[in-house]
């Protein structure tokens, strides 16, 4: 397959969902008319896709999206006046949750962000914007593996480094990851299996149960006894699920706690601490911004990481990084009672952002702006390798 051409097109600007999100949710509202008057049929379709998407009408946005990539594959998110460093992120069709929320992690920099969507049965375009690298942000998930196969032809000759590539990516499948991760000292990963529906009953309770391809806690329930198995597939038709062993990892005071942290060149970056009362604890449902006490202990959690878990962690940190081969991971894990760390997910689509008030989280940006230093950074070693160099 011959390499894509490289030339200097001049995009037009398209606000991402990062922007977006910054705006006070009427002002959003007042943009949809501003976006559905863009005389760029592809610009206003994916205008209004980002619009929809932060105001949580998921299936209409993505209904935007579909129209805006019939006209157009091509997207520009953010455009500094002076790019240092220019980087092209491919895409698939869907939501924040099917491909890596970049716009977060570049936003305010002086990284030019252009998306390339390679959209099932659509030929890629012969020229692409010139740039100095190229990023997988297509997830792994089962809709998106024909996809990944696609670009690990077309990317064994793209003109520029590439970083994520589609075979490593597919080691963030949740059974996949469980494989190879199992045996790092110091790690606990609960033993996941993909199975049908028929085979999941002969497994020792506690579990818990999700459908294939969601995230965020949809469709994810612990089963305790054969009854709330039963309920619960009464409920899901899906043919197959993920199956995991239940871990209890409640600390001392009976609350479970949670860190998002990023792996970018294969050294570790807190992003946030949620703290629950609930064994699933997801960020925006750990009610941080009502409780000063939890935002207490993020603070200085955020603040200590580098010398207080990150350092206890290093080892089992390091050996994650170097079994998954990614440049950019994002890690959900907590620790177990007895000192080890217990990972839930390693996965490319995490979100990552600085986009928390202020007033509440004072102690957030610093923090946030060292993993944005990091990325940044690793693009500019990445840049100046050779070509051939190892991991050029």
């Amino acid at each position: 397959m011959p390499p894509v051409r490289l030339a200097a097109l001049d995009l037009p600007l398209t606000p991402s969902t990062a922007s977006i999100l910054r705006l006070p949710q009427a002002m959003i509202e007042g943009a949809m008319g501003e976006a559905a008057a863009d005389a760029d049929p592809a610009n206003k379709f994916m205008r209004l896709f980002h619009l929809l998407q932060a105001l949580g009408q998921d299936a209409l946005a993505l209904d935007m999206q579909a129209k805006a990539l019939r006209w157009r594959c091509l997207y520009r998110v953010a455009a500094p006046p002076a790019p240092a460093i220019r980087l092209l992120a491919l895409m698939g069709p869907g939501n924040m949750l099917d491909n890596t929320p970049l716009d977060f992690v570049v936003e305010g920099s002086d990284i030019r962000l252009d998306l390339l969507y390679v959209v099932p049965g659509q030929a890629l375009p012969e020229v692409v914007p010139d740039h100095d690298l190229a990023i997988v942000a297509l997830a792994e998930s089962d809709k998106n593996v024909p996809l990944l196969a696609r670009l690990e032809e077309v990317l064994s000759v793209w003109p520029r480094p590439v970083l994520n590539t589609p075979r490593r990516i597919l080691h963030c499948a949740r059974d996949t990851a469980y494989g190879l991760l199992c045996d790092i000292p110091g790690l606990l990963v609960a033993r996941t299996q993909r199975l049908e529906r028929a085979r999941i009953g002969a497994l020792p309770l506690p579990i818990t149960v999700r459908p294939l391809d969601t995230h965020g806690g949809k469709g994810l329930m612990k089963i305790e006894a054969a009854a709330d198995l039963d309920a619960y597939l009464s409920a899901h038709a899906d043919p197959a699920f993920y199956v995991s062993d239940y871990i209890d990892y409640r600390s001392a005071d009976g609350l479970f706690r949670k860190l998002r942290i990023a792996l970018i060149d294969g050294r570790p970056y807190i992003c946030h601490l949620a703290i629950a009362e609930h064994w699933m604890v997801h960020y925006i449902a750990a009610d941080m911004q009502e409780s000063a006490l939890k935002r207490a202990e993020e603070a200085a959690t955020m603040q200590h990481f580098d010398q207080d878990f990150g350092a206890r962690h290093g080892a089992a940190l390091r050996a994650i990084a170097e079994k998954l081969g990614l440049d950019y991971v994002i890690l959900d894990c907590g620790e177990t009672r007895d000192g080890r760390l217990l990972l839930f997910e390693a996965d490319t689509r995490g979100w990552i952002h600085a986009a928390d008030p202020v007033d509440l989280f004072p102690y957030k940006p610093a923090i946030m702006q060292k993993a944005f230093d990091a990325f940044r950074a690793m693009l500019a070693r990445r840049m100046a390798r050779p070509p051939g160099a190892p991991g050029a």
